[in-house]
């Protein structure tokens, strides 16, 4: 899927996944719901920091780009390194070691312990990243037509914003996990990485979610439904179906997380 859907997906993801634990007991504070949509949002761009030409690539200037090219180059090497007897050869890393479930969960995890561990400005640094891809991702339209600055200094002045509410008490820096204030953090990254796999999954290429674990002689298995369901990036299945879908769920889980329904 393209940048658009995959943030707009992501910030669903959470908002269902808010309501979800309002239903188990463990309701989110409202800054709690509103900052894991914006983390997640972001992070749903962050697998394709292996595709030079991704949204990504262009939100950070040149160092997303020189970013880029080294996890390119990674994924390829890895991808070489592990790939199957049936696994094809290629030229490049897109679609591998970002794609994976392992590279959400160690992305997430590693998220977690740098909130948790580091001072407030490892804080404000995740929040800082993923609010601007959300910008990037959500209000894409904005964002191409304004200057990098700016979209930086609405990220930075976010985040800033962000951080402060949710360290006032009961505003949910201890959310879920008590004595471990923002370990939660790294939960949206997760999940968020997870959705961009299930929505690429869903096109033409499938998406090697499950790797390492062997399909079929393969270690890079392309998930994804039969062919006959799957469609192209950008299609009109994509931005005339799958969006609408999208925003009608975030709304639903959204009040349903506000326990308004």
């Amino acid at each position: 899927m393209m940048g658009p859907a995959h943030s707009l997906s992501g910030a669903a993801a959470w908002l269902g996944v808010g309501a979800a634990a309002a239903g188990a007991g463990h309701p989110m504070p409202w800054p709690v719901l509103v900052v894991g949509a914006l983390i997640c949002a972001g992070a749903a761009l962050a697998p394709d920091l292996d595709h030079k030409s991704a949204t990504i690539s262009r939100s950070f200037g040149p160092i997303s780009r020189i970013l880029c090219g080294i996890i390119d180059g990674l994924s390829h090497a890895v991808y070489k390194a592990t790939r199957g007897k049936g696994d094809p050869r290629r030229n490049g890393g897109h679609r591998t070691l970002t794609h994976t479930a392992v590279w959400a969960v160690l992305i997430g995890a590693g998220a977690s312990a740098l909130a948790m561990t580091g001072d407030r400005w490892a804080v404000l640094g995740i929040l800082f990243v993923h609010l601007v891809l959300a910008v990037e991702g959500l209000l894409w339209r904005m964002a191409r037509t304004s200057s990098d600055v700016l979209v930086w200094l609405l990220g930075a002045t976010s985040a800033w914003i962000l951080a402060g509410v949710l360290d006032e008490p009961g505003h949910g820096s201890d959310w879920l996990f008590g004595d471990h204030p923002y370990l939660w953090l790294g939960l949206p990254i997760v999940l968020g990485a997870l959705v961009h796999d299930i929505g690429d999954a869903l096109t033409v290429s499938g998406c090697p979610i499950l790797w390492p674990l062997p399909i079929a002689r393969k270690r890079w298995y392309p998930i994804g439904p039969p062919k006959g369901l799957r469609f192209r990036a950008g299609s009109w299945v994509e931005v005339k179906v799958l969006m609408p879908v999208f925003m009608v769920l975030g709304g639903v889980g959204g009040l349903g997380a506000l326990e308004l329904i």
